[in-house]
């Protein structure tokens, strides 16, 4: 699969990620939807690069994966923003 960042950064996650790198994305790419603040996207983060894949200990965050995930908390940011202005438009009228 090939990731395109925000900034227009094509990542190739065959070649540039390793087995352990793309199985915390997947476990990312469904926290990013899942989770109501970047603290606890964070956190996940942390987490499952601690646990590594199948708990068989820490991964290192190689400069690909770090790009791929610093995007993913930026549209995060993005839809958490949006979200909150919305709940503040509701809340005002």
């Amino acid at each position: 699969m090939i990731i395109c960042t925000s900034d227009g950064k094509s990542i190739d996650t065959e070649t540039d990620l390793s087995a352990a790198e793309r199985h915390i994305l997947q476990k990312l790419l469904a926290w990013q939807s899942l989770v109501k603040t970047d603290a606890e996207f964070k956190k996940k983060r942390a987490n499952a690069f601690a646990a590594g894949w199948n708990k068989s200990g820490p991964v290192a965050e190689r400069p690909a994966m770090k790009t791929i995930i610093d995007d993913m908390e930026k549209n995060l940011l993005s839809r958490l923003n949006k979200k909150a202005g919305i709940r503040k438009h509701t809340e005002d009228d």
